[in-house]
C-alpha cells in the first residue's frame, strides 16, 4: 500500500478496515496520473482496470465501485454484486467486500459500530448532502439503512443505541477556502437547519458563499445522535483543491486539464 494513502485515525473494532486512496499507485497518464479509479472520466481503460485491481490487491478485499449521481439511493452490497449499480451509498456486514465511494472533491463518509458488524460508505456531495431540499439527504438515508442492518442483527438493541455506538469518519473533499457557492446552496441548507448558517461565509460583494462541507456533514450527522465523528475538521491539509500532488479535484483540473481522476474511500470487514 503506498505510503501517502490515508488509513483513518478512528477508534474502530480489529476486523474493520479501511483506507482512502491518492495519486500514488497506479498507472495512468496525465491528467489522471496516476492512481485514477474512475472509468467514466475518459481515461484508457485497461489503465483504470489495472489500477483497480492493484486496490484490490492492496487492501486484500473486493472493491464494489458504483455508478454515483448525487443521489441518496443505498446500495446493499454482497460477494456477488456487481459493479456498476446505480447509488450514492452502500452498506455491508459480509467480510471481504468493501464498501467503496468514488470522488474528487466530494465529500466520503465512512460508518461502522463499535462491535464491528456492518460497515457503510456515502458519497456526499452538496447535492446528496443536502437531500434536494426535500426528505433525507444522502447521510440520512445511509444511517436509516445502516440502524435497520444492525438492528436485523441484534433486535434488542434501540435506535438511540445504534446512533451512540455508531463511528463516522469524514476524508478528505474540497475545502472551505476553495468551495465557492452560490445562495441556492446555502439556502437548501439554511431552510432545513438554522445552524447552517455557521457553515457559510460570505465572499465581499459577489453574492456568493464559502461553504464548509466537512461542517454541514457534522451537523446532519449530530441530528441523527452520531456524535463520534471523526477526520476531516475542514483544515488544509484535508482539501483536495490545495493538495494538487497527492489529490485529484474536479473543481481545480477539469476546467484547465479537460478532466480529472477519482480517488476511493474503502471501507470492509475481515
Amino acid at each position: 500500500m503506498p505510503e501517502d494513502w490515508l488509513v483513518p485515525d478512528w477508534p474502530s473494532p480489529a476486523r474493520v478496515r479501511a483506507v482512502f486512496t491518492t495519486r500514488s499507485g497506479g498507472v495512468s497518464a496525465p491528467p489522471f496520473d496516476r492512481l485514477n479509479l474512475g472509468d467514466h472520466v475518459r481515461d484508457d481503460p485497461v489503465a483504470v482496470a489495472t489500477n483497480r485491481a492493484r486496490l484490490a490487491g492492496a487492501i486484500g478485499a473486493r472493491p464494489v465501485f458504483l455508478t454515483q449521481v448525487h443521489g441518496t439511493t443505498v446500495a446493499s452490497l454482497d460477494a456477488r454484486t456487481p459493479d456498476g449499480g446505480e447509488a450514492d451509498a452502500c452498506i455491508t456486514s459480509q467480510p471481504g467486500v468493501a464498501c467503496t465511494i468514488m470522488v474528487a472533491d466530494c465529500l466520503p463518509v465512512l460508518f461502522t459500530n463499535s462491535a464491528g458488524t456492518v460497515v457503510a460508505a456515502a458519497h456526499a456531495g452538496w447535492r446528496g448532502l443536502a437531500g434536494g431540499g426535500e426528505g433525507p439527504g444522502v447521510l440520512e438515508a445511509t444511517w436509516k439503512a445502516f440502524a435497520d442492518t444492525v438492528q436485523r442483527e441484534d433486535p434488542t438493541a434501540s435506535r438511540d443505541r445504534v446512533a451512540a455506538e455508531t463511528l463516522a469518519w469524514l476524508g478528505p473533499c474540497i475545502g472551505p477556502q476553495a468551495f465557492e457557492v452560490g445562495p441556492e446552496v446555502r439556502n437548501a441548507f439554511v431552510s432545513l437547519h438554522g445552524g447552517a448558517q455557521a457553515c457559510f461565509a460570505a465572499v465581499s460583494d459577489t453574492g456568493k458563499y464559502l461553504a464548509d462541507l466537512p461542517a454541514l456533514a457534522r451537523l446532519r450527522l449530530q441530528a441523527m445522535g452520531i456524535t463520534a465523528v471523526h477526520g476531516n475538521d475542514g483544515s488544509l491539509p484535508w482539501c483536495t483543491v490545495a493538495q494538487a500532488s497527492r489529490f485529484f479535484s474536479h473543481r481545480r483540473d477539469a476546467v484547465h486539464l479537460g478532466s480529472t481522476g477519482r480517488m476511493a474511500a474503502c471501507i470492509w470487514l475481515v
